[in-house]
């Protein structure tokens, strides 16, 4: 714990850059993670394991796809997969959090709109997929399984209790499950270190518009806001609670929690952009006109926002049957808090809520625009800065050693040419950076 906290201060601490590319090296670990899974699923499920049992889809059949929970019967199927819905309410959430980059991205129009594309294939591989492969590989009844949720067997909250790594011991593979392990742990040190950079930001941001205290605005020379990552790095200790209370209690507690937050989160900016769509219309704006527009809008966002209502108010039914205090507060404390503070701020403030022609569709704009006309050369993709990259070091090695070494192309000059279009806009940015206060804005340069 206390060394995962000092790797994620260095990290954050030494501004996006340095957060950027400790993501850019845990995400390729994550995805070959998900395509082993994958593939150890295919093989072993065709008879490629040492009991050479070629299992298919058996545990659809037997003992069955869907378990029962607090009911029997079809019933009690059926509330099981209101549980599983429940659970996968705490896992997709993340694509939120892309935008929260797009201060300190260097084109934050094309990178950014990119890299929400990728959203869509990221939820039918990773998160589809994975959940496919997981039903496949173990039943919902496996001792072991069964044994850590419930809390009676070791390995609760750790990667003892992959069920991937469950199917793996069962199926007598051997050296995989430590693989499996280690790539584990690169995965949960990733989500910890972007939690970590999308809190800070998060609070950051409230700072700036008054919503926090004035001392959270104070930043370093590298524009990384210290004062919110001190206060952020303290509740990680939180999971300390598991040494007392049983890994699967807290655990519980947790998710239900975050899962409550992650769903209000969502009813807000889906309720946000309708107010969007409503002002755009008020005011003309055709959203043609913008770096992104959304599919099948705005009526996504009104199925959005019905769908996730009605899931934070449902999702916690469970501690009515029986009725239990401690269950029901961890399931609907955030959906307490959430409307106590915004009507409480409300009040408190005296704000109301922004007409649609009175809403600023222009805000920053045009320093944006100034700032993506510093750029002189169109802007290019991972595989070409990659090439690029390589091209860099393979010419430093022929002045170390020499000797001529094998190139693609030969743009050592054009490197050289963007760095110093780079470094001479450089200077100008940081100054509307300094002044608009934003963090760290120029460190993917």
């Amino acid at each position: 714990m206390i060394t995962a906290k000092i790797c994620y201060s260095l990290l954050n601490v030494l501004a996006v850059k340095a957060y950027g590319e400790a993501e850019f090296w845990l995400s390729g670990g994550k995805v070959i993670l998900i395509f082993l899974l994958f593939s150890f699923t295919f093989v072993t499920m065709c008879g490629g394991n040492p009991k050479h049992d070629a299992y298919g889809f058996r545990y659809w059949n037997k003992p069955g796809a869907f378990a029962e929970h607090l009911s029997t019967g079809t019933l009690g199927r059926f509330e099981g997969f209101l549980s599983c819905v429940w659970s996968a309410c705490f896992t997709v959430v993340g694509p939120e959090y892309i935008s929260m980059v797009a201060a300190e991205a260097k084109r934050p129009r094309i990178y950014i709109k990119n890299a929400f594309k990728t959203v869509y294939w990221r939820f039918g591989i990773f998160f589809i997929v994975g959940a496919l492969t997981v039903g496949v590989l173990i039943p919902y009844n496996d001792p072991t399984l069964t044994g850590i949720l419930n809390g009676d067997a070791a390995g609760g909250g750790t990667a003892a209790a992959s069920p991937y790594v469950i199917a793996m011991q069962n199926l007598g593979v051997s050296g995989l499950p430590h693989l499996v392990n280690a790539l584990l742990v690169t995965s949960i040190f990733s989500a910890g270190n972007t939690y970590t950079y999308c809190a800070t930001r998060s609070l950051y941001g409230l700072a700036l518009e008054g919503r926090a205290p004035k001392f959270l605005r104070y930043c370093t020379k590298s524009g990384v806001p210290l004062a919110c990552f001190c206060v952020v790095i303290c509740f990680p200790c939180l999971s300390f609670l598991q040494l007392s209370s049983g890994s699967a209690k807290v655990l519980t507690w947790l998710v239900n929690l975050i899962t409550a937050g992650g769903l209000i989160d969502y009813i807000v900016m889906t309720t946000t952009y309708i107010f969007f769509y409503r002002a755009c219309k008020a005011q003309g704006l055709d959203r043609k006109t913008l770096p992104y527009t959304g599919w099948f809008q705005p009526y996504s966002a009104y199925i959005g926002v019905t769908w996730m209502t009605i899931m934070v108010f449902c999702y916690g039914y469970s501690s009515f049957k029986p009725w239990s205090v401690s269950s029901f507060f961890t399931y609907y404390t955030m959906l307490i808090l959430a409307p106590i503070t915004f009507f409480g701020w409300k009040l408190i403030k005296g704000t109301r809520i922004v007409k649609p022609l009175e809403a600023d569709l222009v805000w920053e704009r045009p320093v944006v625009d100034a700032y993506e006309e510093t750029f002189l050369d169109p802007p290019v993709g991972e595989f070409t800065i990659c090439i690029e990259i390589h091209e860099f070091v393979l010419t430093l090695l022929e002045q170390v050693s020499g000797r001529k070494c094998f190139n693609w192309l030969a743009s050592s000059d054009r490197m050289a040419a963007t760095t110093s279009v780079r470094h001479l806009y450089q200077h100008e940015i940081s100054h509307v950076c300094a002044r608009n206060q934003w963090p760290g804005a120029v460190y993917y340069m």
